[in-house]
């Protein structure tokens, strides 16, 4: 029995990991609309440069991505000495820190699923509301966004699945601090590096498991259930 029973530091983790995946997707969220439909509808100077940087993090290591948001963010960094000196906001080895941390990695995700159905979303439609006399701000809000639902879905939960795998750059930039920072994989990489707490890793590896499995299924099925109320 006490190989299921989660200790304290165990549930401490699991909640962090929680909070700081909830919170990063939510702030995310608006900024990945907004991205998206820049990239799908929008033509400027610089777009293929903006569609690089925002899936950058894909392909960059996740340690590097730690580091960068140091050297940008951290409290002697670029940004992030001004942000303190002037609001004293500081990001660095803190849970806000690994918000900013796991946001980063998990936005691409969160922007090629909006995108994508954003891409599938007809535009014969919104220029049929246009010459109604409907304005953007209603044409978006009554027609695009809902058509875009199923993707914005998808990609909300495939982030926060994203998000509470993420372990280079959280580690990198926030550390690995018990009560403040460490979310399960940081946990489970503590366990694996001390003698005798294998049941501990095991146990945290399967949490980890069942949430992702558990994200991609609820995933699939909040994209059918926007298909079929948006079709019938």
């Amino acid at each position: 029995m006490d190989v299921l029973t989660l200790s304290e530091y165990e549930i401490t983790a699991l909640q962090l990991s929680l909070k700081v995946a909830l919170t990063a997707v939510l702030i995310s969220l608006p900024a990945g609309i907004a991205c998206a439909w820049a990239l799908a509808r929008g033509r400027f100077w610089g777009k293929s440069l903006l569609d690089g940087l925002v899936h950058l993090p894909l392909v960059l290591p996740p340690v590097v991505v730690g580091y960068l948001l140091l050297v940008l963010m951290g409290r002697q960094g670029l940004i992030g000495a001004y942000l303190y000196d002037w609001f004293g906001l500081t990001f660095g080895f803190s849970w806000q820190g690994a918000v900013l941390a796991v946001a980063v990695v998990a936005f691409p995700l969160m922007v090629r699923s909006i995108r994508l159905a954003l891409e599938n979303v007809d535009p014969k439609l919104e220029q049929a509301a246009r010459t109604l006399g409907a304005k953007p701000v209603q044409v978006f809000l009554t027609i695009t966004l809902p058509l875009m639902l199923p993707g914005i879905l998808t990609g909300t939960v495939l982030a926060f699945a994203r998000a509470l795998g993420e372990f280079g750059a959280t580690i990198t930039f926030v550390s690995n601090i018990p009560g403040e920072t460490q979310t399960i994989p940081l946990a489970m990489f503590s366990f694996i590096e001390t003698p005798g707490a294998e049941t501990e890793a095991a146990r945290l590896c399967a949490i980890a498991v069942a949430i992702a499995l558990l994200s991609l299924v609820l995933s699939e099925w909040l994209a059918r259930v926007a298909r079929r109320r948006l079709e019938g």
